[in-house]
């Protein structure tokens, strides 16, 4: 098992094939704000960004990834982020919409006997500081898909959560960027925050 570094840091993740690992640049600082405010997190203010292949990742014990296209892990990023996952990392994946078909070819890479699992509306990441008795929330509609929330677990830990058909990120972006409700924005926040309490407590 290798620690972490640091107790409380987030990381976003920069991988390659074109996709925009960039976007929903204010989604990351504006819930490690709320983070900070609301569940006593003392997370930096400014999240780093590191690459799927960096010795850095262990420097992290949260990854955010997300975007809208092509996903690519080459075969070292692959076995370098699955050595940080089985070694207390977590990933979040939040879908930006699109990149499903190519992040599932890109996971059976790094856990080719682990696939992803649905998560059942009772598991304890919907019930930490914030209640979702009804499971993940849906922040954007786009195809009238219902919000999923998937994970991958070693020995019992979920050490991956992949957020799909629900734009949490878009949801804790800044007021003005989706013009979202005050209440989807706070319901996006909220599960955020119930993400990185849950990932930082297991």
């Amino acid at each position: 098992m290798i620690t972490m570094a640091s107790a409380q840091e987030i990381a976003i993740l920069k991988y390659g094939g074109g996709g925009d690992w960039y976007s929903n640049p204010t989604a990351v600082p504006n819930l490690i704000e709320f983070c900070n405010t609301n569940i006593d997190t003392t997370i930096k203010p400014e999240p780093e960004t590191v690459e799927v292949g960096s010795i850095s990742l262990f420097k992290f014990p949260f990854l955010h990834m997300t975007g809208h296209g092509n996903v690519y892990f080459s075969d070292e990023e692959a076995e370098n982020l699955r050595t940080y996952l089985l070694s207390g990392g977590f990933l979040h994946i939040d879908d930006n919409y699109g990149m499903e078909p190519y992040l599932k070819r890109e996971l059976a890479k790094v856990f080719p006997d682990m696939p992803l699992e649905e998560l059942g509306v009772d598991h304890p990441i919907f019930s930490q500081k914030f209640q979702f008795p009804n499971g993940l929330p849906k922040i954007h509609e786009h195809d009238g898909k219902r919000p999923q929330a998937f994970g991958i677990f070693d020995e019992g830990r979920l050490v991956l959560l992949y957020t799909f058909e629900c734009d949490l990120g878009d949801g804790w972006e800044n007021p003005s960027v989706h013009n979202d409700p005050e209440e989807v924005r706070i319901k996006a926040l909220q599960m955020g925050a119930n993400i990185i309490e849950y990932a930082f407590k297991s």
